[in-house]
């Protein structure tokens, strides 16, 4: 059975994309512990992280450490945190977001509803903020 992520990656449910390559996506979270806070999903269905080969693991996290510079900027931010968790949704996932305490690495104080206008300004900035760190080449239109 296919995951929720990959009913998102094929367009079958709605998701706010920031990047896009051959291997991985970058969408929004519907439920951020920070604004900005993205999710790096590998467009193939891997459950464990410690299942995915070793180099596409580090792939994946080029990329989320690609995006964890854009959040970073984008908020101007101290740190941008990493996480993987992988209870929530059984496909390999990254959280990147950025992080102004300890506190915001707690997934369970994460905004289980935000508004559709603060999810659409979060992508618009880390849109941004990639193409500005040039890696616009990855940003969807």
């Amino acid at each position: 059975m296919a995951s929720v992520f990959s009913a998102i990656i094929a367009g079958q449910l709605p998701g706010r994309f920031v990047w896009e390559d051959d291997e991985f996506v970058g969408f929004l979270t519907i439920a951020p512990v920070t604004p900005g806070h993205t999710l790096v999903v590998p467009r193939k269905e891997i459950d464990q992280w410690q299942d995915i080969d070793a180099g596409t693991f580090a792939r994946l996290t080029a990329v989320a450490q690609q995006i964890g510079q854009a959040v970073r900027a984008a908020w101007d931010a101290p740190r941008a945190g990493l996480l993987i968790a992988g209870l929530e949704v059984p496909h390999l996932h990254v959280h990147v977001f950025p992080a102004f305490s300890l506190g915001d690495f707690d997934i369970s104080g994460a905004d289980p509803n935000p508004s559709p206008e603060s999810l659409d300004e979060a992508q618009t900035k880390i849109k941004q903020a990639l193409r500005d760190l040039g890696y616009g080449a990855n940003v969807p239109g």
